[in-house]
């Protein structure tokens, strides 16, 4: 088998931009770099990740630019949309050579309506013209309005980051699983498998999260990518191969071409990665 993550995080603690994670959590308060990683994922096929911003800093995206290792296949950084220069940064970006989206941290946001705003269709029509994508980090509120949004911009190839964080923890299924099959119609939006651990409460089993894998794999089939969100899943107590068997072991037989599009093709046909 070969991975190619389609979500995973370095970060420097103290470093340009940094503000999170802090001492608040403990298990992921240190530096995470590529070294690590190919620790953690040793014997795992990892082929390749796509890089995520986690600091809503350009100082961030400018620090994650100079990473270079050839596990880092694409880089998604942040931009603030809401900015009059954000169409030149977004050009800018879009010139170095593994960035391939933008993502604005939404559920950070508290008007769930803030990107229909139409201050930032300039910025939304940058990434049109650069051809970069926008990896929508939201909430189950979210949901009706990235509906809106993904219908306004059919054009703009959209990622659903964690499935939308639904309550797992309350063993909460609706509304999220009405908005996640609603999105799905559009096929301009993808989604990723990815953060569900970290979304249940302590005491939990990985089974409750079967009902939430199983709508998604129902729902958006082939536009369905697996992602670690590492280290952020140690958060949960989790390690990158416990996520990876947890992950095989949810979505249950499937064939060798049904995996690989999981694990490895469907990143890599939305982020434009040649694997």
């Amino acid at each position: 088998m070969r991975l190619l993550d389609s979500h995973l995080h370095f970060w420097r603690i103290g470093g340009p931009g940094q503000v999170w994670p802090d001492a608040d959590w403990p298990r992921i308060h240190r530096d995470f770099l590529p070294a690590d990683l190919r620790a953690e994922a040793e014997g795992y096929g990892l082929i390749g990740a796509v890089l995520v911003q986690s600091q809503p800093d350009d100082r961030d995206t400018d620090w994650m630019l100079t990473l270079d290792d050839p596990l880092i296949r694409a880089i998604v950084t942040w931009v603030d949309l809401a900015d009059g220069g954000a169409p030149d940064r977004i050009r800018h970006l879009a010139a170095q050579p593994r960035v391939r989206g933008v993502r604005p941290m939404l559920q950070g946001i508290a008007d769930t309506d803030w990107i229909l705003q139409p201050a930032l269709d300039p910025a939304i029509r940058a990434l049109l013209d650069t051809g970069l994508r926008f990896d929508a980090l939201i909430q189950p509120r979210h949901l009706p309005v990235l509906h809106r949004f993904a219908s306004r911009w059919p054009d703009l190839s959209i990622v659903i980051d964690h499935a939308a964080k639904p309550d797992i923890a309350a063993g909460e299924l609706d509304p999220w699983r009405d908005g996640i099959a609603a999105l799905a119609q559009l096929p301009n939006v993808w989604c990723k498998l990815s953060g569900l651990r970290t979304e249940q409460a302590p005491e939990q089993p990985v089974e409750a999260l079967r009902p939430y894998v199983a709508h998604l794999l129902a729902c958006f089939g082939e536009r369905l990518m697996w992602g670690s969100d590492w280290p952020v899943l140690r958060h949960a107590g989790d390690s990158y191969g416990t996520w990876v068997e947890t992950t095989l072991e949810l979505v249950g037989p499937q064939t060798p071409d049904a995996r690989d599009r999981l694990v490895a093709g469907a990143a890599a046909a939305f982020y434009n990665i040649d694997v």
